[in-house]
């Protein structure tokens, strides 16, 4: 007889046992799982964006209909709460899709999201997902999304354009690899990323050699800015915002090396980050993108030469 693999559900919180901490910063960095169940194609702007006084879970950005997408999670049962706060955050962001992100939705909360979808027509869509966790046998656990809610015409769509790599998809891919692919052949601090085909995303990140820090370059979206950070997320804010504060005492000293930078403390946010910028988009010109290369080449090079040796001396 043969033997079969037996399929176990997996308790979220086993996995992520703090949202903000553990599950939101993982679906930042797979989100593009999210995106193939939602037939969007999607980059994340920001991390805890910020809305009034509140903060919003992650703000994405849709890469076909340039539009902003807002994503709201909660690991639990669904509540008023989160709904309302949805709204607010939809509202803040003018935005075109809105992703609520639950273990598991109340009828009366998936009814809600259908009946927003019937009077809001194509200009904003709402999503319901809930996130499941399974494993097979002794297997690590592997995430799930099923969406329970979503516009009426949404499987015609999704039918229509399966999951492949949008326009702007492939710009962000033709950009980053020769990036990646120098940074690699020059660079020691790059060659722990085995990484090695760009992603269809407007940014990329290596580590510092520390939890929660990291190199990046990225396109800002909403600003259309070239930067590249140092990026200090460790999960911890008052961690984070110490570390920021101890390189800020030798700040004259590091921009003597790189020039003005600037400091982000991201207030309302549990991250914050240290960046050069200069004006640019994906959409500009070959020469004009191919100068920007260069500009991040130089400065993750710089940024680890410079930060490198102080973050050795003040993370433990």
């Amino acid at each position: 007889m043969v033997e079969l693999a037996k399929i176990e559900e997996v308790e979220l919180r086993e996995v992520w046992s703090n949202e903000p901490k553990d599950f939101t910063p993982w679906l930042k960095e797979n989100v593009d799982q999210l995106g193939t169940a939602l037939g969007i194609e999607l980059d994340i702007h920001e991390l805890e964006a910020p809305v009034g006084p509140f903060s919003l879970d992650l703000l994405a950005h849709d890469t076909d209909k340039n539009c902003p997408v807002i994503i709201e999670n909660q690991l639990d049962v669904t509540d008023h709460t989160h709904l309302g706060q949805l709204l607010t955050y939809a509202a803040g962001y003018d935005a075109s899709a809105v992703v609520w992100i639950a273990k598991e939705f109340r009828e009366e909360h998936r009814a809600a999201l259908d009946f927003l979808n019937s009077r809001t027509g194509d200009e904003t869509r709402f999503f319901g997902v809930a996130v499941e966790l399974w494993k097979i046998d002794r297997s690590r656990p592997a995430p799930h999304f099923k969406v329970v809610s979503a516009p009426n015409d949404w499987s015609i769509e999704t039918k229509s354009s399966p999951s492949e790599v949008s326009e702007r998809g492939r710009k962000y891919q033709s950009f980053f690899q020769p990036l990646m692919d120098s940074l690699r052949e020059t660079s020691s601090f790059t060659r722990a990323n085995k990484v090695r085909s760009a992603p269809p995303r407007n940014w990329i990140s290596y580590s510092a050699g520390y939890l929660g820090i990291k190199y990046e370059a990225a396109f800002q979206i909403r600003d259309e800015e070239a930067r590249v950070h140092v990026y200090i997320d460790n999960r911890d804010e008052e961690w984070n915002k110490s570390l920021l504060d101890q390189l800020m005492e030798d700040k004259e000293s590091i921009e003597s090396e790189l020039g003005e930078l600037v400091w982000e403390p991201l207030e309302n946010r549990q991250a914050c980050r240290i960046a050069a910028v200069q004006f640019g988009t994906i959409e500009g010109d070959q020469e004009t993108l191919d100068e920007i290369r260069e500009w991040m080449f130089d400065r993750l090079v710089d940024f680890e030469r410079v930060f490198g040796p102080r973050l050795a001396e003040l993370v433990e």
